[in-house]
């Protein structure tokens, strides 16, 4: 496979499986844990009645345990795969592999440097992920390295949250995640340079640049929070008319840029996109501290789509606009509130697998 040859499907497109790890870090959701295993019992019994759904677990104890739970829970262990394979976390949209796939169809694996989101100093576990399934499947596996000024060679740091795509070469990203020197990714790596990493390992030509990611986001601006495709020329973006919130003003120049772009290749080039907007929550705050929900964290598995939700007024609107954008899809909403302490919900926590 030569790198610029393959691609990075749209997560519409059919799924073989979904990866996810099942949580143990209890740390994760202090004082909180205890809900936890079941709201991934609901995931999975959804996830396990359109595909199958591979799962990570620490040891042969925590596996007994987690299949008690799923299935009390009434998920489909006929179509659940584990394996033991320690995790530090469980978010494995930014931990797990991002597969691609190349001229003739064959999949293969990115395996970008993962460091826990430049800011926790557990991640060697989380980094061995991509290898690991690499190795099960054996699949091709690509490593994106750059050479830095020095002439040294540098395997640049990608977390799946942080980006998102059409599946037709266009991909959404942000600064405050892959260029701001706070929770600095890829220290010394330009614009230019990682725009040439997504073309060549993820078949990208154009990349949308958004500024800010939403209030409570430990990532420090991560896409799939604020703006996601939901088909080829199709983005819902997140915004909160309240102009007290602090969601505000990011999301509301977010909106701006969104409209303001165009396609730069392929037939429909200059065309605008077409831009959905869809609300945030009320504010979910826990032991004082603003917490990233938002229902732009929804995930897209085969002919169904598992949204966020949070007790809100909101909640209602938001699986409706949603519904609309997948008229071909059951849409269902998964209660986030407990999971959302954890800093992430349902896309942080999923990877898909291209059939």
């Amino acid at each position: 496979m030569t790198a610029h040859t393959t691609r990075m499907t749209a997560e519409w497109a059919p799924h073989a499986a979904t990866w996810i790890a099942w949580p143990h870090n209890p740390e994760d959701w202090p004082g909180k844990f205890q809900p936890i295993p079941w709201v991934y019992a609901e995931i999975v019994r959804h996830l396990s009645r359109v595909e199958a759904v591979h799962i990570l677990v620490n040891d042969e104890a925590a596996e007994r345990r987690a299949t008690g739970i799923l299935k009390r829970g009434g998920a489909d262990l006929a179509r659940i795969r584990f394996h033991r394979w320690p995790t530090d976390r469980v978010w494995l949209r930014d931990s797990g592999p991002i597969f691609v796939k190349d001229a003739e169809n064959k999949i293969a694996v990115t395996n970008w440097r993962f460091n826990a989101w430049a800011k926790y100093d557990n991640w060697r576990r989380d980094d061995q992920v991509p290898h690991r399934v690499a190795r099960l499947y054996s699949l091709p596996e690509i490593t994106p390295k750059i050479e830095l000024a020095d002439g040294k060679p540098y395997r640049i740091v990608l977390e799946g949250g942080s980006i998102d795509t059409n599946g037709a070469g266009v991909l959404l990203t942000t600064e405050e995640c892959l260029l701001s020197e706070i929770q600095q990714r890829n220290p010394g790596v330009t614009r230019t340079q990682l725009e040439r990493v997504f073309h060549d390992h993820l078949g990208i030509d154009q990349a949308l640049w958004l500024n800010r990611g939403c209030a409570g986001d430990d990532t420090h601006g991560h896409i799939d929070d604020i703006a996601r495709f939901v088909a080829e020329d199709t983005i819902v973006a997140t915004v909160e008319p309240n102009t007290a919130d602090e969601n505000h003003l990011p999301l509301a120049e977010n909106l701006d840029r969104l409209h303001a772009f165009r396609r730069a290749h392929g037939p429909n080039k200059g065309q605008p996109f077409k831009i959905v907007e869809l609300p945030m929550p009320a504010p979910v705050v826990f032991e004082a501290q603003r917490l990233p929900a938002s229902y732009a964290n929804f995930y897209i598995a085969n002919s169904l789509v598992l949204v966020p939700t949070f007790n809100d007024a909101n909640d209602r609107r938001a699986l409706n606009i949603l519904a609309a954008c997948f008229p071909t899809r059951e849409v269902v909403g998964i209660h986030a509130v407990d999971l959302v302490w954890g800093l992430g919900t349902l896309h942080c926590l999923t990877q898909q697998e291209p059939a």
